[in-house]
């Protein structure tokens, strides 16, 4: 009897953490540049080939100056190195290794967003307070990495 009832906690508890993960990003596919601005965003392409060397340029950058690792994650799932995100209100960072989010989003919205910011979240602009529009490419081939098997 005693084990029944925890049980029934621990699914309690892992169904109140699932609900806070959920709520807190349920909207992950929502475009995050404005409407007037997306046939724009999206007509921009990436300029350069990605390459084992510009990877590892883009994982350098993701993990040191431009430190997207705080929020994202060493692994890009998006929930950083220590953070509680139990405590976040709002969409949670980022989960780069999403795949319906990876197809869904082109190189050029989230360009956009390195250089505007995110609406609705607490992603800053990066370009060119941070880096350069060459190591903002870098970081999002890293990102499109995340994407693949």
């Amino acid at each position: 009897m005693m084990r029944c009832g925890r049980v029934w906690i621990l699914a309690g508890a892992l169904l109140s953490l699932a609900a806070a993960v959920w709520s807190a990003d349920s909207e992950v596919l929502r475009p995050r540049v404005p409407i007037d601005q997306m046939e724009s965003a999206r007509a921009v392409t990436n300029p350069f080939p990605v390459t084992p060397e510009v990877l590892q340029k883009g994982k350098a950058l993701f993990e040191g100056k431009a430190f997207c690792r705080a929020c994202h994650g060493a692994d890009g799932k998006g929930l950083g190195m220590d953070l509680d995100y139990s405590t976040f209100k709002g969409p949670l960072p980022r989960n780069f290794t999403d795949k319906m989010w990876q197809q869904t989003r082109t190189d050029g919205e989230l360009f956009w967003i390195l250089k505007n910011g995110s609406p609705g979240t607490d992603m800053a602009p990066f370009i060119p307070l941070i880096l350069t529009e060459e190591e903002a490419w870098q970081v999002l081939m890293y990102v499109r990495s995340f994407g693949r098997p």
